[in-house]
């Protein structure tokens, strides 16, 4: 199955598009991610991560209600590694 997380920019590494880099936090994880669709990012703001690559801006309200549903879903513990079996 192919999902898109939503996540935090916390850091900017490299600006210059096609190299743009940044660390992004999903939900206390940071990974760093390639940003070239969405260069115009800045620190704080929420985007969309699908393989590494973040494919969209999305405001904290909509980053806040998927996360959430992703949550409901179970997703989100496959995708922290949390063992949802035991709960």
């Amino acid at each position: 199955m192919c999902l898109a997380i939503p996540g935090q920019v916390i850091r900017w590494i490299q600006r210059e598009v096609p190299f743009c880099e940044a660390d992004v936090q999903f939900l206390g994880v940071v990974r760093r991610c390639n940003l070239s669709c969405v260069p115009e990012a800045q620190i704080g703001d929420y985007v969309i991560v699908h393989a590494g690559v973040a494919i969209s801006l999305l405001d904290a309200q909509a980053a806040q209600q998927l996360l959430e549903q992703l949550s409901e879903a179970e997703v989100i513990a496959e995708f922290s590694g949390e063992d949802h079996e035991t709960r």
